[in-house]
């Protein structure tokens, strides 16, 4: 039994619970902080930013007086609203904490429900703009109190009354059995009005009907589906509604190494992620929101092809300029804080593979191809053509010299042959491209077969020439460069489990035998390649070591069934960005696969 640390910040990763109004969304831990919140969108500077800092960085918590005795917490079943139950010698209270689907002003709503006895509670509401670095001016204002700095504004409406202490809103209250205290925090742009008070109750079934019409669309029936309509719910709620973009994880710089300095920022849209993204909306019945994704992704590439870039904004801003905010103090001193993503400038062959990919299974889901969309991909592959020979920087974004990498060529067939069906299956017009594609296809395979193989290792290694492993191989039978039953991929799946492997889990490379990345330090397990192998299993036969594969990554998920991007065995912490969409993805894909026969599976995944 511990008492409460209130002015105790971060939690661990996988203490936090996940909200989202579907523009943006806030990480609350186990007993009832909110420490990170970003307004009005994903990628918005945060006004509680206290995950990569201290309290005072700015955080609002809801906290019992006296000893916590015992903590639950789940989320209403299908939804996105979250429930805390903490109990005390006094009595037991619930958090209700949800952001209601919105047009132009987020809230985020909290209502403390008494269920027995009567607790008191204090709450400490500590508004932080910019990153934690502006301390606004606060005044009763428009029926609430509002907070106003630059160009940001928050008001909170509650029947709570409250008082300035210490640069920060305090209140002291006592809830007893059956009694509900509801605070709605908004924000607006500091020059405009704000907007009416929402009524707590009514956005709170609201928001629950959202939540349940949309999980029931889920066409899922196999094994694992609670898994993966939360792994759905995730999605969604990572998905920028007025653009269709999905973002790869909701927070920045929160680190792959605990007190390392691989710390990045992931409220961006990569397109690495496409391909496995649209399988997983398409094969889960969510129709709507694949198109919604491919129409995101056709804006965002539009223009001149040698301009493609890996990763976007979510409305398919371009300019993502990394730098640090040094105030800040890292996430468990993990410095430094990073915003903007410099990889923004980065070349990398595969994503000419995931778009092309991308359209092709849009394609087969029944999601056509306009005139305009093929003349676009028609350029892009024009390009690559003059290209896919150089070397880039890899699907890991590595910030040492670029290499010849094996994932990077294999990237390259995969546009080339989706190219190739979509003008042999639906008619795309090829205008006298179709027989020089088939040869640069034909032409990369045997150059990968033969430059990327190690005849030594029996595997194809992370460069040409290279004995070492990289996870991304584990792709090659997943995009159907090879059958499941060709030695070498075999060879390459063993090499994996050989050198990659950690405590059970797959490591996408070892950054100490291999200097590539130009960072120090090291990393943890990378979830979404263990479900690559998890398939990979699945697909040569293996199904007993899938499944048993599949069940270990789903036990890392946290009490709310979330996961990041990549986990510590030895500490058994979860670690990197949160929630982490490619994680999800994985769990979604690696679900639906293990549902499968393997032949229907590998007729899928590559497209036949």
């Amino acid at each position: 039994m511990k008492k409460n640390r209130p002015n105790v910040s971060p939690a661990r990763i996988e203490d936090y619970a996940f909200l989202s109004d579907t523009q943006s969304g806030a990480l609350i831990s186990r007993h009832g902080c909110v420490d990170w919140l970003c307004l009005p969108r994903f990628d918005s500077a945060a006004c509680f930013a206290a995950l990569l800092g201290e309290k005072k960085n700015g955080s609002w918590s809801l906290t019992p007086q006296g000893t916590i005795k015992k903590c639950e917490r789940r989320y209403r079943v299908d939804t996105m609203i979250l429930e805390t139950d903490l109990h005390t010698a006094e009595g037991a209270v619930r958090y209700i904490d949800f952001m209601p689907p919105r047009g132009t002003n987020p809230d985020i709503v909290r209502i403390v429900e008494g269920l027995c006895g009567r607790v008191k509670i204090r709450m400490e509401l500590i508004i932080r703009f910019d990153y934690g670095s502006v301390v606004p001016w606060v005044r009763k204002r428009h029926g609430g109190l509002e907070a106003v700095a630059g160009p940001d504004a928050l008001i909170l409406h509650t029947p709570v009354k409250t008082r300035g202490e210490d640069l920060k809103t305090v209140a002291e209250f006592t809830v007893a059995k059956g009694e509900r205290m509801p605070f709605v925090l908004t924000w607006f742009p500091s020059h405009e009005m704000p907007p009416r008070e929402i009524h707590p109750e009514r956005a709170l079934r609201e928001t629950e009907s959202f939540w349940e019409d949309w999980s029931r669309r889920c066409t899922h029936r196999g094994p694992w589906r609670d898994a993966v309509v939360r792994s759905l719910l995730t999605l969604k709620g990572l998905t920028y509604a007025p653009t269709g973009g999905i973002v790869a994880a909701l927070t920045t710089s929160l680190p792959e190494e605990i007190g390392g300095v691989r710390n990045w920022d992931y409220r961006f849209c990569w397109l690495r992620d496409a391909t496995f993204t649209l399988f997983s909306l398409l094969g889960a019945g969510y129709q709507e929101e694949a198109k919604a994704w491919r129409e995101w992704l056709l804006r965002a590439i539009a223009g001149s092809p040698s301009q493609l870039q890996i990763v976007y904004g979510v409305s398919g801003e371009r300019r993502l300029v990394e730098h640090e905010l040094p105030w800040l103090s890292g996430y468990e001193n993990s410095r430094p804080v990073r915003e903007g993503n410099a990889a923004a400038r980065q070349f990398q062959l595969d994503v000419f593979g995931e778009v092309i990919d991308a359209m092709y299974h849009a394609q087969r889901a029944g999601l056509e191809t306009s005139e305009a969309d093929w003349r676009m991909q028609v350029a892009l592959l024009n390009f690559l053509e003059s290209k896919w020979s150089e070397p880039d920087e890899g699907i890991w974004e590595i910030r040492g010299e670029k290499q010849q990498f094996t994932h990077s060529k294999v990237m390259a067939w995969v546009a080339f042959d989706r190219a190739v069906k979509l003008a042999e299956t639906y008619g795309c017009a090829a205008d006298g491209h179709l027989a020089r594609w088939k040869k640069l296809r034909d032409k990369i395979h045997r150059e990968v077969c033969r430059k990327g193989f190690h005849p030594k290792k029996k595997a194809f290694t992370q460069t040409y020439g290279s004995e070492a492993m990289d996870a991304s191989a584990l792709m090659i039978p997943l995009v159907g460069f090879l059958p499941p039953d060709d030695k070498r991929l075999r060879g390459t799946i063993a090499a994996v489990e050989r050198e990659l492997m950690q405590d059970g889990f797959v490591r996408r490379y070892l950054p100490e035998e291999c200097a590539i990345d130009g960072l120090p330090g090291d990393e943890g397990v990378f979830l979404p390649c263990s479900f690559w192998l998890a398939d990979c299993l699945h697909l040569t036969g293996r199904k007993k070591d899938a499944r048993r594969l599949f069940e270990r990554l789903l036990d890392l998920r946290n009490d709310v069934g979330l996961l990041s991007e990549e986990y510590d065995p030895k500490k058994k912490r979860q670690l990197g960005n949160f929630p982490q969409a490619f994680t999800h993805v994985g769990l979604v894909n690696t679900a639906q696969a293990l549902s499968e026969e393997p032949d229907a599976a590998i007729e899928q995944r590559k497209g036949a």
